[in-house]
């Protein structure tokens, strides 16, 4: 069994250890059922710290820590699994070094065949974007909507969306197929962050005020 891909997927933003801490414990407060670790600019040191204290917070709350980009980080903090971008190793790589309980994603863009060829090499879920213009990616190219229900009808796996997702806007990707949003500057540049997170979280008609339950789901079936 893995952890079901459906609702807020927090990715964090580069900060001092304890804010980081700080601001990941808040959003999941609001109802996060997932968090990434993602940090382009440290040092290699400074990038284990920080995910050896992210994956001590999220293991007491249940919520399964992903690593952006980096299966071996991924495997030395015992992480859930592993997000991977266009530029790193194949899910197949990720899946012989961190074994057939990781979850693993695939950051697809605009790409439906991109997405096909993920599932096809045993990714768990795939994330589709920028479907709106994005602080993080300003220069990213843009996912058309209609790329939600395209996905939808032609993947078994999850489908995140992200890029510039607010609770407004984010109810017609959900409407569209997304089982997850996955959101940086929407959520973690808000003065109140765990406000922030129960509005996304509210997008998905299965989120529970109640907390942060462990889920799962069977690999390979949307939740």
């Amino acid at each position: 069994m893995k952890p079901a891909v459906r609702g807020l997927y927090a990715v964090t933003p580069e900060l001092a250890l304890e804010a980081l801490l700080e601001a990941v414990s808040a959003a999941i407060a609001g109802g996060a059922r997932l968090v990434q670790y993602r940090d382009k600019c440290s040092s290699s040191r400074q990038r284990l710290r920080q995910a050896k204290a992210l994956q001590a917070l999220c293991r007491r709350h249940g919520v399964p820590l992903i690593i952006n980009d980096d299966p071996a980080l991924a495997s030395t903090v015992g992480a859930a699994g592993v997000h991977l971008g266009a530029a790193d190793v194949s899910p197949g790589a990720a899946r012989r070094r961190l074994g057939p309980r990781a979850l693993i994603g695939v950051s697809c863009y605009a790409s439906l065949s991109r997405a096909e060829a993920a599932q096809a090499a045993g990714a768990d879920y795939v994330a589709f974007g920028s479907f709106y213009p994005s602080p993080t990616k300003p220069g990213a190219c843009r996912a058309p909507l209609e790329l939600l229900q395209q996905a939808k009808r032609a993947l078994k796996i999850p489908v995140v969306a992200i890029g510039g997702i607010t609770p407004a806007n984010g109810a017609g990707l959900v409407a569209r197929g997304a089982d997850a949003v996955a959101v940086i500057h929407g959520l973690f540049g808000s003065e109140d962050i765990e406000a922030a997170a129960r509005c996304y979280a509210r997008l998905f008609p299965d989120h529970s005020e109640s907390g942060n339950p462990s889920r799962t789901t069977t690999a390979g079936k949307a939740p």
